[in-house]
């Protein structure tokens, strides 16, 4: 009998000594200030390879046996400064630290807020709005990723050479990707910075919590007035970028006992001007996040968010342009009664409203179901000078509209030297040359006197400022269901809805000191199905119709949308390889329903008053990817996708202002693509290498301008403005990122990035013209093709590297440096330039002098200079008792570069005989237009949080 027991003590003892020893060091990771634990904290013991993270309640444990001896215990997380804490591992010798306090890293998150305001203010500009896809990073902590976010942003540099529509924006599950043209209308959330804290990156084509996805990533903003940090916060930012000072002030409720959490964050940034002269910057931000926990199940959230901006616009200039003016330079602003005034103002007032329903079915199942309201306008100011009266015959019968007007563009072609110069007019250049440098600005006086000298009868007015406006009406709903099956498989599934009507017309915004405006279009032609008079109407229901202020004239039309769209996914742990697997279908529809009937195209049944044909697409998407784990710290990571993508409403109609007319051949867009990276991650170091290949093909491009001496066209010389259909465009993006993070010491972070790529037109996509001044033809040159193939897709530089440091001092004080290089960024080319309208004559024959060569050397794409930009960063904190006063400042292109970040060739001269005389001229009239860089430029920021 005392054998047993001995044997029972025995094993007590044993299991005992097991447990102690599998339980040799935990804790509890508690935050400084709420006093609340710490979920997803990282424990790693330095030097090995044991690693854990915190539960819900802040603990940490490890179980396994542990090497004995003195060791360094890290703890870090997302928001929070990481700590190192000296241990000794005794295997009799239990380590209970409980609790661990961690104190808030406010640097990072002033970090992360200064680049939301500084990539919300850079992509602001619909100019540039194809480069923008840098919004999309700032919440992902890849060192890449946040270079090309932070530091790479002002070059606009595209992260794999794609665009903002390859990503998905989100905001508490509803997709924010405008059904226009795909991108994310970034000031739309602009300015309520506080309530954007909590969201997600999911990168490239990895998994993403309630979205299927896109080549881009998914970035998730999660709102719920619930999971914001309790307290409030006031801030101030002064900046010489846009705007020039922003207030903004936020409190957070956190979720009380009765069961209501609420937030409010506003916002006032203003400026008369950035960096850029006349670009005036004015802009109120409102966020107000309201929830109710019904039960431990059932949450209510309601979101609002009103920010209303406007802003004044910058301009495109040629070289000769920037050598006369510089880089600040902006053709249209001008004076009026001593203040400035911008001709483009941007105003944007779109309010989103958003209910979502938070279930927690049981432990395994949650449910999220969200509807939201989108309202209000987009606006696009511009002078239109094509004002008119009506003649008459001496018996009082109309003989038509007489007027029009010069362009009263400060940089109109006729107002610089080369124009004189062409003609070896030496002394008129110079003449224009300085009134360029003395007054080269708009004269507003000049457009009241000639309205007042124009039509002093009837008070008709030849100036006016035209409003082009988006009024849209959008309701979004999702239901996104995620189930964790078993520790191991993470299933979810979702549907989403959207509808549009979308309302587009010009308004009279200013009638410049008359009383009304003739609504006829001037520059209107006979064609062979139209007289001139009946071409000149824009609403023949009405014609010659006189409009005033709010008035809609011009054009006037609707846009239906409806896209329905469902996805599944899943995500499957095992102990050596992660995986994933997802799928996606969705359908949509667009149609038009024009509301004035349009001269150009009466002759034609239902092509521009009423509704269009339906245009119908179904797609899909398939992707999957699978990580490796080699060890604890080498990892291989590959993704791969194939899907189909509806063209945007852009893309779909040739000219949707005055008909209903589709584009001829009009598919889905393809998508292959595939990446693998490799991936290392230590305490010291953490780096990822990655190469991607994607290929584009059925894309499809509409773009508009006027061009002189097309071939074919024998109305007006061949001189039209025209739309411009590219079809059946394939491209590919090929190349390789690198980031690098090593933890020299404590306090001394180094850091490089890296990006190398090839971004190219894998073949000759069909080209067509079309026209008012030859309604309902699709014109075509030759094969009907452009020779676009291996030229390269303007956007960016397609190389960036980056190095730098960041120290960050234990009195909780930071500063950072990095040197950026960037290389192969190209000027976008004329596609009218490369097909055969460009060595045919009017005759249809080739031009008697074409040379080969020297046509090669005209269409050879321009490859900008490299540049480099040096930026600099920094913060410092201070707790006082409960409180949080601190600030983070950047100095960006610290050097003062000037660098271009991209430009166009004007497709005005677009056959061989004229673009040889341009470029033969003193300096060329009609050369590429270039986008600047800013020069040096700062943003700092104030904060006081308690």
């Amino acid at each position: 009998m005392n054998k047993q027991v001995i044997q029972v003590l025995t094993i007590v003892f044993l299991l005992c000594g097991s447990f102690l020893s599998a339980q040799v060091v935990k804790g509890r990771v508690i935050d400084e200030t709420t006093e609340e634990p710490i979920k997803g904290a990282l424990i790693e013991i330095l030097g090995t390879s044991y690693s854990t993270t915190t539960d819900a309640q802040g603990y940490f444990t490890f179980g396994e046996s542990l090497p004995a001896g003195e060791r360094i215990l890290q703890i870090s997380e997302l928001n929070h400064y990481s700590r190192r804490i000296p241990i000794v591992i005794d295997p009799n010798i239990p380590v209970n630290l409980d609790p661990i306090y961690l104190r808030i890293d406010f640097s990072d998150q002033a970090q992360t807020a200064g680049i939301i305001s500084l990539t919300e203010n850079d992509l602001s500009d619909d100019a540039n709005a194809a480069n923008n896809i840098s919004g999309l990073l700032q919440a992902s902590r890849d060192q890449f990723l946040r270079a090309a976010a932070f530091d790479f942003s002002a070059t606009f540099f595209r992260p794999r050479g794609l665009n903002s529509e390859d990503g998905r924006v989100l905001i508490n599950g509803l997709v924010m990707n405008k059904m226009f043209s795909g991108r994310p209308q970034w000031s739309n959330w602009g300015g309520v910075n506080d309530l954007q804290r909590n969201q997600t990156f999911s990168m490239g084509l990895a998994p993403a919590d309630d979205t299927w996805g896109g080549l881009g990533g998914v970035q998730s903003i999660n709102m719920r007035a619930s999971i914001q940090r309790p307290g409030s916060q006031i801030s101030y930012a002064s900046a010489n970028r846009s705007y020039r000072g922003r207030f903004m002030g936020t409190y957070n409720s956190g979720l009380k006992g009765n069961g209501w959490a609420y937030s409010i964050t506003a916002s006032r940034r203003a400026g008369e001007e950035g960096f850029i002269d006349g670009t005036i910057y004015d802009a109120n931000s409102l966020g107000i996040s309201v929830e109710k926990k019904i039960n431990d199940n059932h949450f209510i959230n309601f979101t609002g968010l009103y920010t209303p901006n406007r802003r004044g616009r910058q301009a495109p200039m040629t070289q000769e342009i920037f050598e006369l003016r510089g880089n600040t330079y902006n053709p249209n602003w001008g004076f009026q009664n001593g203040e400035v005034r911008n001709s483009r103002m941007r105003e944007i007032e779109e309010p989103i409203l958003m209910l979502n329903h938070n279930w927690q079915v049981n432990d395994k199942i949650k449910l999220n179901t969200n509807v939201g309201y989108q309202f209000g306008f987009i606006g696009n100011t511009r002078i239109d000078n094509g004002g008119t009266r009506l003649s008459t015959f001496g018996d009082g019968t109309i003989a038509g509209p007489v007027g029009g007007a010069r362009n009263p563009s400060a940089d109109y072609y006729q107002n610089l030297p080369s124009y004189h110069l062409r003609n070896g007019d030496v002394e008129q250049a110079y003449f224009a040359q300085q009134e360029f440098l003395n007054n080269g600005q708009l004269d507003w006086d000049s457009f009241y006197r000639a309205n007042q000298i124009f039509d002093p009868t009837n008070g008709n007015s030849v100036y006016v400022i035209q409003n082009d406006r988006i009024d849209d009406d959008l309701f979004m709903a999702s239901s996104i269901l995620t189930a964790d099956v078993t520790d191991n498989i993470l299933l979810t599934a979702g549907m989403n809805y959207r509808n549009l009507k979308s309302e587009n017309f010009a308004q009279v915004d200013d009638l410049l000191g008359g009383n009304g405006y003739l609504d006829v279009d001037f520059f209107a032609q006979e064609s062979q199905t139209v007289s001139q008079d009946q071409a000149a109407q824009s609403d023949l229901n009405n014609p010659n119709r006189i409009v005033g202020v709010g008035d809609r004239y011009k054009y006037n039309y609707d846009i239906l949308a409806d896209e329905v769209g469902a996805f599944a996914q899943g995500q499957f742990k095992t102990k050596l390889v992660d995986f994933y697997a997802a799928g996606n279908v969705s359908r949509t529809t667009y149609q038009r329903d024009g509301k004035f009937r349009n001269g150009n195209f009466n002759a034609f049944e239902n092509n521009s008053f009423g509704k269009s044909d339906v245009v119908d697409f179904t797609n899909f998407g398939v992707k999957a990817g699978a990580t490796y784990k080699i060890n604890g710290k080498n990892f291989l990571d590959i993704n791969g996708a194939y899907l189909t993508q509806a063209p945007t409403i852009r893309s779909t109609f040739t000219n949707a202002r005055q008909n209903n007319n589709i584009v001829t051949g009009l598919e889905s867009q393809t998508v292959s693509s595939v990446d693998a990276s490799y991936i290392y991650r230590s305490p010291i170091i953490k780096a990822r290498i990655t190469g991607y290949y994607s290929q584009f093909n059925d894309g499809t491009d509409v773009g508009f301008y006027f061009t002189e001496r097309l071939t074919g066209v024998t109305s007006q010389g061949g001189n039209s403005f025209v739309q411009e259909v590219l079809t059946n465009i394939d491209r590919r993006n090929v190349g390789g990122e690198i980031g690098l993070e090593i933890q020299a010491t404590p306090t001394i972070k180094l850091k490089a990035a890296a990006a190398f790529g090839e971004n190219v037109f894998t073949n000759n996509p069909n080209i067509t013209i079309n026209s008012d001044d030859f309604p309902n033809q699709d014109l075509t040159f030759g094969d009907g093709t452009t020779n676009l193939k291996n030229y390269h897709v303007a956007g960016g530089p397609e190389q960036a590297y980056q190095v730098g440091f960041e120290y960050r001092d234990p009195d909780y004080w930071w500063v950072g440096a990095t040197a950026n290089f960037f290389s192969d960024a190209y000027v976008d080319v004329s596609a009218l330039r490369r097909s055969s309208n460009f060595n045919l004559d009017s005759d249809g024959l080739q031009y008697s002098n074409y040379d080969p060569e020297v046509a090669a050397d005209l269409l050879r794409q321009e490859k900008f200079n490299p540049y480099e930009i040096v930026n600099i960063v920094g913060g410092k904190s201070w707790r006082i008792g409960d409180k949080f006063v601190g600030f983070f400042a950047t100095i960006n292109n610290v050097l003062g570069k000037e660098f271009r970040t991209g430009g166009f060739e004007q497709s005005r001269l677009a056959n061989f005989d004229d673009v040889l005389a341009d470029r033969n001229n003193p300096t060329e009239v009609f050369a590429p237009r270039y986008f600047y860089g800013n020069g040096r430029t700062y943003y700092i920021n104030f904060y006081l949080r308690f």
